[in-house]
């Protein structure tokens, strides 16, 4: 009998702190390759978010850096790594990679060919002949790849005639997902010809695998706070006999006194570089309080409308973390106050539809003020107050303004404001009735540092 070893991390995220206990466990489990078994390290992708500054000051190039460690045998990519760089950012991203990199179903939008950074699949030979096959997807979110110059496959449309190419090549088939939890059960009952899933995207967390039939699933949860382990034991065949999953907390894994000063350096390094980026200089202090002299959200709201071409905008003011105090303002202040990968959108609605939209805003208004939001582009705490720009709302009369004047259901209306807002399930208006433009590759805190650059230039 033969045991072939597959070790697995995924959304990390740019959580660097659990990196030097995650790195320290898998090579040490690398060296039970000399006690005959097959060890294969793979990442499952969303390593990279731009979140952590030493990511945002690098466009991800040091997280690369830290994988190269390791020396994982694959890795795909996820959505932060997809949608959170610019097209010519993710083509540069893995260039110094010592691993490679599989994605099956993401295209070059001008030449329908796969990136040059990619391959379609890999086959990884034991030293007892047993031939284990990788492949590899992500989530396919057309409304953001698409603007960002890619072409993102639904995964159906390619897996099947994939596997069937690739399936009697190989004793192993392995998929490697970023898809999440239901597609992962979904395709482990419609493709029972793949032998073992491992799951990612919606940061699910199988401590002990889960069966479906004869796949074998598992899933390592979210941020490093686990590592993955399957094993798959072949015969003299090289058929399957057994299949388990396992998962590992990284919270038990050894720490050693050198860790936090490694961790602390990634975030000084981060800060550092960005902090070497002058943007502007500013007479006063833009604030997170609405009620101040000069809130950073009115500022954002110009800024949006200026990069967007709209005579009006809408913003939340959860989204805005820290002060920018007056002087000289630098990357790392505006990473700092603004860390989310969020791009703006445009959306036009008829003069009803954007009646029905501020309406939805207002009565949600109260409930979002302390609402706390996790994800989909958002890496505050809570939504916070609605702020409109160019738009008022008479709460006594339930009349809708639009530079002052009301508005009329037969034009339509055309207003900015960010991606996020498509995403989070309180303002639907936008995407039922709304034609929309994602603006990339920008996000919000470079919009507002190029207007201020623009109209508060360094003395």
């Amino acid at each position: 009998m033969e045991k072939i070893i597959l070790l697995h991390t995924n959304d990390l995220h740019s959580h660097l702190e659990n990196w030097p206990k995650i790195r320290r466990f898998l090579l040490n489990r690398k060296q039970e390759e000399a006690a005959g078994k097959k060890v294969i390290t793979i990442d499952l992708g969303d390593f990279v978010d731009r979140w952590h500054p030493l990511t945002e000051a690098t466009n991800g190039q040091a997280n690369v850096q830290l994988m190269n460690q390791v020396h994982y045998d694959a890795a795909t990519i996820g959505n932060n790594e997809g949608v959170g760089n610019s097209k010519a950012e993710l083509n540069q991203l893995y260039d110094q990679a010592n691993f490679d990199v599989l994605i099956d179903n993401l295209f070059d939008k001008q030449t329908l060919q796969t990136p040059a950074w990619s391959q379609q699949s890999k086959i990884i030979t034991t030293d007892q002949g047993t031939k284990v096959g990788l492949l590899a997807f992500t989530a396919p979110f057309p409304l953001t790849y698409n603007p960002n110059g890619w072409d993102i496959r639904q995964v159906m449309d390619i897996l099947p005639s994939l596997v069937e190419e690739i399936r009697p090549k190989v004793d192993v088939l392995v998929l490697m997902s970023h898809l999440g939890i239901s597609v992962d059960r979904r395709i482990a009952r419609d493709v029972p010809a793949i032998d073992v899933i491992l799951g990612s995207h919606t940061h699910h967390l199988f401590e002990n695998g889960e069966k479906i039939g004869d796949v074998q699933l598992a899933a390592a949860g979210k941020y490093g706070y686990y590592v993955g382990e399957v094993h798959v034991t072949v015969d003299e065949e090289h058929r399957i006999q057994k299949t388990s999953a396992r998962t590992f907390a990284t919270e038990k894994m050894l720490a050693l006194p050198e860790d936090q000063e490694e961790i602390d350096h990634y975030l000084e390094e981060g800060h550092r570089l960005l902090a070497d980026k002058k943007v502007a200089e500013i007479p006063f202090t833009m604030s997170t309080d609405l009620q101040a002299d000069h809130p950073m959200i009115n500022y954002t709201l110009a800024a949006v409308k200026e990069a967007a071409g709209t005579e009006a905008a809408i913003l939340n003011s959860g989204l805005f973390l820290t002060d920018v105090p007056a002087g000289i303002v630098n990357q790392d202040q505006l990473h700092t106050a603004l860390p989310h990968p969020m791009h703006l959108i445009k959306v036009t609605l008829d003069g009803n539809n954007l009646i029905r939209l501020i309406l939805e805003m207002e009565k949600n208004r109260h409930f979002l003020i302390n609402f706390p939001v996790m994800g989909m582009g958002f890496r505050g705490k809570i939504f916070g107050h609605l702020v409109y720009d160019g738009i008022d709302y008479d709460p006594v009369n339930h009349q809708v303004r639009w530079l002052g004047e009301l508005i009329d259901p037969e034009l339509n209306y055309t207003f900015a404001t960010v991606d996020h807002y498509m995403f989070v399930p309180f303002f639907p208006t936008i995407e039922i009735a709304g034609r929309y433009e994602f603006l990339f590759p920008d996000f919000i805190r470079s919009v507002l540092g190029d207007y201020l650059h623009t109209h508060y230039p360094i003395k």
